[in-house]
């Protein structure tokens, strides 16, 4: 009995609201009286001639100003846009292009810097290469074309017939240099000193003559040291003595 009763309270409220529901839902009309309200040409002239009603859009033309620069600009920009909605997704891209369009004058900044450096360094090296071409074709040419080049024996006979023993001993030393490096006890190089050629012979045998004829030559060469057939010949047994030797381990 109690739930028929229930049951039959529940059904009354379901169809109270939608009897409601249907009532308010009612078509009504609108029985006012309509005003006409004419609109004359001298009104909408008003308006036309008024900028802030103007919402054509137009586009920009060359006459308006773009130009060449202004194209490539916005070609730029659309790659760019392009690549981060590629990277990022177009929803995102905006905010890290913002954020990349902020950053690019410091971008431009340090590539300018790192070209400048660049150029520098360059010039720098360039320089340092042409001067150590030029003192070596000014101080070094005529030693290194006499050793690759020359018949020094020949050279040595020359001096000593136009009796220039200074010369003779000079030449005399490049031709033991020569051998030295034939022989490979020694690297020839230009640059380096009568003390690093005695410092990579090993053999004593070749180590202490040459130690001898280097004194004999700095001190006759570089010590302008006058020098006569008789002090040549004493010299020269010292250069033959290795010379010799040098040639016997072909």
């Amino acid at each position: 009995m109690h739930k028929f009763l229930l049951v039959l309270s529940f059904l009354s409220v379901c169809l109270c609201s939608i009897y409601g529901q249907q009532d308010s839902l009612a078509i009504q009309y609108d029985k006012a009286e309509i005003e006409r309200f004419e609109i004359h040409e001298d009104d909408l002239s008003t308006y036309r001639n008024d900028s802030k009603y103007n919402y054509e859009e137009k586009s920009k033309t060359v006459d308006e100003g773009s130009n060449f620069l202004d194209e490539i600009w916005q070609w730029i920009i659309k790659q760019i846009s392009r690549f981060f909605e590629w990277i990022v997704g177009v929803d995102a891209a905006p905010h890290y292009i913002s954020y990349f369009l902020k950053f690019i004058p410091y971008i431009l900044l340090g590539i300018l810097l790192f070209l400048i450096v660049w150029w520098v360094l360059k010039i720098n090296i360039r320089n340092q290469k042409k001067a150590e071409k030029n003192w070596n074709t000014v101080n070094l040419t005529e030693e290194e074309n006499i050793i690759k080049n020359k018949n020094i024996d020949l050279l040595i006979q020359e001096a000593l017939d136009s009796q220039n023993y200074r010369l003779a001993v000079r030449y005399y030393y490049l031709l033991i240099l020569k051998l030295l490096g034939e022989k490979e006890f020694i690297d020839w190089e230009p640059h380096k000193t009568n003390s690093d050629y005695l410092y990579e012979i090993e053999k004593p045998a070749l180590k202490t003559p040459f130690a001898e004829i280097t004194r004999s030559y700095d001190y006759i060469w570089y010590g302008d040291f006058t020098i006569d057939e008789i002090k040549y010949k004493k010299v020269a047994i010292a250069f033959d003595s290795l010379k010799n030797t040098l040639r016997k381990n072909a």
